[in-house]
C-alpha cells in the first residue's frame, strides 16, 4: 500500500486507476472532516474498496454506516455511488489519532481543585482513551474532583465538576429579585447542577422550589 499525505496526518491506501485514486481522496478528505474536531494527528489505514465490477459512478458520498457514526479505532466507511447508475460498497479503515492527553499524576482525593500538579502529560492515540476522558488542560484545571481518583488514569467529564457547580445536599443562598429589591435567603440543594442549570432547592420552611443556578453558592428563584 502507498502512503497518501493529507493534511491532519497519513492514509495508506492503494490506488490503481484514477477513478480509484480520486475515490481514496474522497475518503481521505472525509475521515480529515471528521478527524478536524480532535488535537491531534490523523493517521488511517484504508483496505482498498472492492469496486472493479461496480458501475462508473459520476457522484459519490462517503459515510459511516449507523447512527450517530463516529470515528474508532476501526471504522466501516461506506461508498455510495448517487449516479447515474446508485450502488453501495463498504470498506475497512484502521485509524489513529495521535495526540497529547493528561492523567493524574498521584491519587487525588475528591473534593480537590485540580492544578496542573495533578496532572502528568502522555502521549498517545486518542481514539483509545476511555469514553469520555477529557485532554485538554483548561478542561481540568480548576475543576473539583467528585470522587477519589487512582494514579495514572485518565480523567472523565464524570469524575469532575465545575467550581460554579452546586452539589446535592448543599446549603444555598436563594435570592428573588424584582425593580429595585433583591431578598436572599437559605435553602438546601436537592440535586446537583451547573450555572444556568434548574435544580430543585427545599426552603427554610420545607417547601420545594425550582431555581436557577448562579454560581456555587447562590440560586435565583423566578418570581
Amino acid at each position: 500500500m502507498l502512503l497518501q499525505p493529507v493534511a491532519h496526518g497519513v492514509a495508506q491506501a492503494a490506488a490503481q486507476t484514477p477513478e480509484e485514486l480520486n475515490l481514496q481522496k474522497k475518503m481521505l478528505a472525509f475521515l480529515e472532516g471528521k478527524a478536524a474536531s480532535w488535537d491531534g494527528t490523523l493517521q488511517a489505514q484504508i483496505e482498498p474498496p472492492n469496486i472493479k465490477n461496480q458501475p462508473k459512478c459520476e457522484n459519490v458520498e462517503i459515510f459511516i454506516p449507523g447512527r450517530g457514526a463516529t470515528l474508532r479505532p476501526t471504522v466501516t466507511l461506506g461508498i455510495r455511488c448517487l449516479g447515474p447508475k446508485p450502488w453501495v460498497s463498504y470498506t475497512q479503515a484502521s485509524i489513529r489519532i495521535e495526540g497529547s492527553y493528561y492523567i493524574t499524576a498521584r491519587p487525588v482525593r475528591a473534593g480537590t481543585t485540580l492544578s496542573m500538579q495533578d496532572l502528568e502529560q502522555r502521549n498517545g492515540d486518542l481514539l483509545r482513551l476511555p469514553r469520555g476522558t477529557l485532554i485538554d488542560p483548561e478542561q481540568l484545571v480548576g475543576y473539583i474532583t467528585r470522587y477519589r481518583l487512582n494514579a495514572r488514569k485518565p480523567i472523565k467529564a464524570s469524575a469532575i465538576r465545575s467550581p460554579l457547580s452546586i452539589e446535592r445536599g448543599q446549603m444555598v443562598y436563594m435570592e428573588v429579585r424584582g425593580v429595585g429589591f433583591v431578598a436572599r435567603s437559605e435553602g438546601k440543594a436537592m440535586e446537583d447542577g451547573e450555572p444556568g442549570d434548574h435544580i430543585q432547592v427545599r426552603t427554610a420552611s420545607g417547601q420545594i422550589v425550582t431555581a436557577t443556578i448562579l454560581d456555587a453558592h447562590t440560586v435565583l428563584i423566578p418570581m
